[in-house]
């Protein structure tokens, strides 16, 4: 278990193999661009493997989910949020991780469950039941998490719902991941006029 000062991270539980797939076929694409470079068609090819490399690896490679000392880090396809665990209101895990702070609600799509397997948890299947003493890791993710959150507010006396937690949730941080942004848009743009020309 992490404790003060240490990086807790979650693995992920689906799209990883998906992900590497694209890039694989995405970087491809790429090298046949390069090896056929005297044709007509060939730098659209580049341009179109570019922009899907860059979108399959930011969608479904880079997301990743950790608690950092006191905070949530959410990093996503675009951005990194990171939100105080004292300001934590809410949590869940459905299809992603949500989280509400304040007003706001926070998503990640590093951990979640598939829709068979919510619905055969809402209708009590059998199969779908843990064994007595195992937990299946979406919940173990949502309760690790909210323990985090209750432990958060208890070390800063900050009650459920209080003003305290209100003041804090205003200091959830957002950063956009630029580099990433023109990864994708920078290729997809050129491809664009590559096409219109």
């Amino acid at each position: 278990m992490a404790g003060a000062g240490e990086v807790e991270r979650f693995a992920a539980t689906g799209g990883r193999v998906i992900g590497v797939f694209t890039v694989v076929m995405a970087a491809g694409l790429v090298i046949l661009a390069v090896a056929e470079r005297d044709e007509s068609w060939a730098l659209s090819l580049g341009l179109a493997g570019l922009a899907l490399g860059a979108i399959a690896w930011a969608s479904m490679l880079r997301p990743a989910l950790a608690i950092d000392d006191d905070r949530l880090v959410m990093r996503n396809m675009v951005d990194t949020v990171h939100v105080p665990l004292a300001a934590i209101e809410q949590i869940a895990v459905r299809q992603v991780l949500a989280v509400r702070a304040g007003e706001k609600r926070y998503v990640s799509p590093v951990v979640g469950k598939t829709r068979r397997k919510m619905r055969r948890a809402e209708k009590g299947a059998k199969s779908e039941q843990p064994k007595q003493g195992e937990i299946a890791y979406p919940d173990f993710v949502e309760e690790r998490i909210r323990r985090r959150a209750e432990d958060a507010r208890a070390e800063r006396g900050i009650a459920m719902l209080s003003d305290e937690q209100l003041v804090l949730a205003a200091d959830v941080r957002r950063e956009w991941a630029w580099p990433v942004i023109a990864l994708m848009a920078v290729p997809m743009v050129l491809f664009v006029v590559t096409l219109l020309l």
